[in-house]
């Protein structure tokens, strides 16, 4: 047979299986309601190793996995299936409703947000593109942050989450796990690093140069070319800038902004030396309480998960067959907990689709711990 012929054979063949298939989610339906009268659990682990234990003998040695990973598919289509018919409103769903009603239609312009170390922060230039004008209250540190927005010091908290070259803010994410918050925004800055020294310095007698080790990591190829330099991570690029400002040396440098060349009285030595033109940070906005603005199409969430094979896949399963887009997934190793890991994910969806609601209210059947970090619009 030639090509064409081959595939009409194949166009039949999934005619048979779109009516199969049918018939057998008809099937998963009324087993869906027979458990939720008798209340019984829709997922059966013992049923669902012997049903594939079976279709992978039937199918024989060649076809075995292909077949396994077919019915693991099959097998999440019908729990979803099953999951929307007997799942009732959970407790998280109707929190979320009541936040998308309650919020203001309007974000806020003038709260109190902390923001992590000193004047010149590319977290305060990022509050002040988030908000119209906002009052800024600076901590030492990302722990100090997350503290002020849980003991109500003030309403909103500006932090790193990710750089398009160095990638996550790990520190953040660590954090995320002993922090209660909601994430209300995100915004990407464009950032550029410069090399800022003491009117009258110049570059060949650097000895020292001070910065934040994420910039630190967004510069390597410049700093190859100065093997001379010592190079000295501080809490912040605007706390290095400060820090070269009050020094009485004339060998020291500091990676900082345009901002805090100005403001902290500096030269600047080179301009744009980070690795990639093109080099973005992205900052998470957050609040003791939960708040959903108008527009929200992203949402974050945390989850522990299994230790056991297949689990992340179950859950990845689960949002691919609803249709939602994983835009980002990390993960964290738990402190305490041997070879357990915290998973963090950014999903694409809007907060008004029935896949939205139907995730959220599945997801702890999944998981063995479950967090709804917010949903929220992205400011470009």
């Amino acid at each position: 047979m030639d090509l064409n012929e081959l595939r009409k054979e194949i166009d039949k063949i999934d005619t048979d299986l779109v009516k199969l298939f049918t018939a057998r989610m008809e099937i998963a339906a009324q087993v869906a309601d027979y458990k939720k009268e008798n209340n019984l659990p829709i997922f059966v682990p013992a049923r669902e190793r012997e049903v594939l234990q079976s279709v992978a003998q039937k199918a024989g040695p060649e076809m075995a996995n292909y077949t396994r990973v077919l019915y693991s598919m099959l097998f999440e289509l019908s729990r979803s299936y099953q999951q929307k018919r007997t799942t009732e409103t959970t407790k998280l769903y109707s929190k979320i409703t009541d936040s998308i009603e309650n919020t203001p239609k309007l974000f806020p312009q003038t709260p109190m947000v902390a923001c992590q170390g000193v004047e010149g922060a590319y977290a305060q230039i990022a509050c002040e593109k988030i908000f119209k004008a906002p009052m800024i209250m600076y901590f030492k540190n990302f722990d100090g942050v997350f503290h002020a927005i849980e003991q109500g010091l003030c309403q909103y908290g500006i932090l790193p989450i990710e750089n398009s070259t160095a990638g996550s803010v790990k520190k953040v994410y660590d954090l995320m796990i002993h922090h209660n918050f909601s994430i209300v925004r995100t915004f990407r800055l464009k950032i550029d690093h410069n090399l800022l020294a003491k009117p009258g310095t110049k570059l060949e007698n650097i000895t020292e140069i001070y910065s934040h080790e994420q910039a630190i990591n967004q510069c390597g190829e410049f700093l190859k070319k100065m093997p001379n330099a010592k190079i000295i991570p501080v809490e912040n690029t605007a706390v290095a800038a400060e820090m070269v400002s009050k020094s009485l040396r004339s060998d020291v440098a500091a990676i900082s902004s345009h901002a805090c060349e100005e403001l902290y009285g500096l030269s600047c030595l080179a301009v744009s030396i980070q690795d990639e033109g093109n080099n973005r940070t992205r900052f998470i906005c957050i609040s003791k309480n939960l708040e959903i603005y108008p527009g929200a199409d992203k949402t974050s969430i945390m989850m522990i998960l299994p230790h056991k094979p297949g689990a992340l896949y179950k859950v990845l399963a689960r949002m691919y067959v609803l249709g939602i887009n994983v835009i980002k997934l990390e993960s964290r190793p738990l402190p305490d907990r041997d070879f357990e890991f915290m998973f963090y994910f950014d999903l694409e969806t809007s907060i008004y689709s029935e896949e939205f609601v139907q995730l959220m209210c599945e997801l702890d059947d999944l998981c063995e711990e479950f967090k709804y970090l917010g949903s929220y619009s992205e400011v470009v």
